[in-house]
């Protein structure tokens, strides 16, 4: 009982990472490269959390095959319900609203865009969530680079996608109550991802690993690396680097 609290607290405290940046992106006037340099350094570091921590954790509990097709169904999934998704509003959910063709459309401009933006922020962190209650199951002590790695993504996706919520009109209430709803289910994955995975094999833990860090690397891809290199600079491949190798020293500690 201890344990599953414990995930529930450890997905709780990476969940609220998305609060702190809502409250930067809608209170602040934040500049576009600063956005675009805050979520390039997040990437790099889940870049680095995929393959060191979910992936090669993968590998090691059951091989390479569970590893390679746990990694492409969630990869599957995850674009499957992004496309869905993307049709009812919520393509550029993560993007700051600095060009107006990519910006979040108002629920003026597309009806119920505002419930596909929330869902596509729920589909975007319980993956992340998820692995944190998972880690929890080697050796009964969290892994504390993944806790890292999801919290320290978690504040640029919030801020740059806050940013682009309030440019569309969206109302202070809706997008706190967005972020605390997806620091609430992020709760409720880490409880499910002990308690529920907890009880299978080794072979499907490592499965549902790969699942969680394919839709993770799919969603990096699809929606983070985009807003990064938006307003990209010269140092933006630089500063990727560095929070890949922020997450990789982490992981060797």
């Amino acid at each position: 009982m201890a344990e599953v609290v414990e995930a529930g607290l450890w997905g709780l405290v990476a969940g609220s990472a998305l609060l702190l940046g809502a409250a930067l992106g809608y209170g602040l006037r934040i500049p576009q490269k600063v956005i675009a340099s805050v979520m390039a350094f997040g990437a790099g570091v889940l870049i680095s959390a995929v393959s060191f921590e979910l992936v090669g954790e993968a590998y090691d509990q059951a091989g390479l095959a569970p590893a390679i097709v746990g990694t492409l169904i969630g990869a599957f999934a995850y674009t499957g319900g992004n496309v869905w998704l993307a049709h009812r509003g919520a393509r550029h959910r993560k993007r700051s609203g600095h060009e107006r063709a990519e910006a979040q459309p108002s629920e003026s401009e597309q009806g119920g865009s505002g419930s596909a933006l929330a869902l596509g922020a729920l589909l975007d962190g319980v993956p992340e969530s998820a692995v944190i209650g998972v880690s929890l199951l080697d050796g009964g002590a969290v892994s504390l680079v993944t806790v890292a790695a999801v919290f320290i993504s978690n504040v640029p996706e919030g801020l740059s996608s806050s940013a682009g919520m309030k440019k569309a009109g969206r109302s202070r209430g809706y997008v706190f109550g967005v972020w605390a709803a997806i620091a609430a289910a992020s709760t409720v994955s880490a409880v499910l991802g002990y308690a529920v995975v907890g009880s299978f094999s080794p072979a499907v833990i490592a499965a549902v690993t790969a699942v969680a860090a394919g839709a993770i690397l799919a969603m990096v891809a699809d929606t983070m690396i985009p807003e990064a290199f938006n307003d990209a600079h010269l140092a933006i491949g630089l500063i990727t680097v560095s929070g890949f190798l922020v997450s990789f020293a982490l992981s060797r500690t």
